[in-house]
């Protein structure tokens, strides 16, 4: 399914879509900083693949948001497409590495037992993010319909899909602080793959086909 942006889209509507990916980006920085570090202060496996898979919505929303500003300057977007292409492609290796990182620490956590410390900065940003990231998601699909952009459409996929990620996150950091249930954090980091696989394969088909980097679920992201 081939998208195009409407001849003349409201300058409104696009800068408005420029603000949006900028709440993203700044978000998924402050998301991948604060995960990543919270996940090795707790030896959490399980916040550090949410911090990864923060870094990687991060070159996706940071794509978009490069395109998204050209267009609301009324620049040229054929100078983009090519590195839409690269940022397809590494979107795609990050996500399958990042699974298979996953699933193998998780067998390792499982085997060996592993004890994770209690995060509460984790807790506290896994609340942000399934409160957050749902009402950024709404926003950009109404955005979304507004400019006629299959890219932004999927990039609320993402946001929707970080938020059930959230979910499963805060559900494996509280049974693991409450019940020290040690097995909680290598389980809940397998709960990811549910989101992250189909993520990486629809990634993939997105790079192999010249799509932009935004996978969760969109089949298409050329506006």
């Amino acid at each position: 399914m081939n998208v195009s942006v409407p001849a003349s889209p409201s300058p409104r509507s696009v800068w408005a879509g420029v603000q949006l990916e900028r709440i993203t980006v700044g978000w998924m920085t402050l998301e991948a900083v604060v995960a990543f570090g919270a996940g090795l202060v707790a030896h959490s496996l399980l916040l550090t693949a949410f911090g990864l898979d923060s870094v990687i919505e991060l070159i996706s929303g940071g794509v978009l948001l490069w395109r998204l500003t050209l267009q609301a300057n009324g620049a040229c977007l054929t100078r983009v497409e090519v590195a839409e292409r690269r940022a397809a492609w590494v979107v795609a290796g990050a996500l399958g590495l990042l699974c298979l990182y996953i699933l193998v620490s998780s067998g390792v956590g499982l085997v060996r037992h592993t004890h994770p410390a209690t995060s509460i900065p984790g807790i506290a940003l896994a609340l942000l993010a399934v409160v957050g990231m749902p009402l950024l998601a709404w926003r950009k699909r109404v955005l979304a319909r507004q400019l006629n952009s299959a890219a932004l459409r999927g990039d609320a996929a993402c946001s929707l899909t970080c938020a059930y990620m959230a979910a499963a996150l805060l559900i494996g950091l509280l049974l693991t602080g409450l019940f020290s249930w040690w097995w909680a954090d290598s389980l809940g980091a397998l709960a990811l793959l549910l989101f992250l696989v189909p993520e990486a394969r629809e990634a993939l088909a997105g790079a192999r086909a010249g799509k932009a980097a935004c996978a969760c679920g969109e089949d298409d992201c050329t506006d």
